[in-house]
């Protein structure tokens, strides 16, 4: 699985139109998410992984980086390319 810190990934995301996933549930989704992500809870993605673009690369993120790596795995054993932002969102807040 590819991982890329949340610092790298944020200077990507500051200049780049990227494929943001976002797989915490909808509540924390709802409470702070980044501009542009699209919702897909973890608990759902099996259900509605269908939605993504299969030739696009999807960045994927939750709060900390363990359920993004889940989801990750998921989608890349479905032949999704999808890189694990590690530190997630708890990143974002301390920036």
């Amino acid at each position: 699985m590819k991982e890329i810190s949340f610092d790298e990934f944020y200077k990507l995301y500051q200049n780049e139109k990227l494929s943001l996933v976002d797989v915490r549930e909808v509540e924390e989704f709802e409470t702070l998410h980044l501009e542009g992500a699209q919702n897909l809870p973890l608990s759902q993605l099996a259900d509605i992984y269908d939605q993504l673009d299969k030739d696009q690369l999807h960045y994927v993120i939750c709060k900390s980086g363990m359920r993004s790596a889940r989801a990750c795995q998921f989608l890349e054993e479905h032949g999704y390319k999808a890189i694990n932002v590690q530190g997630g969102m708890t990143a974002f807040e301390n920036l």
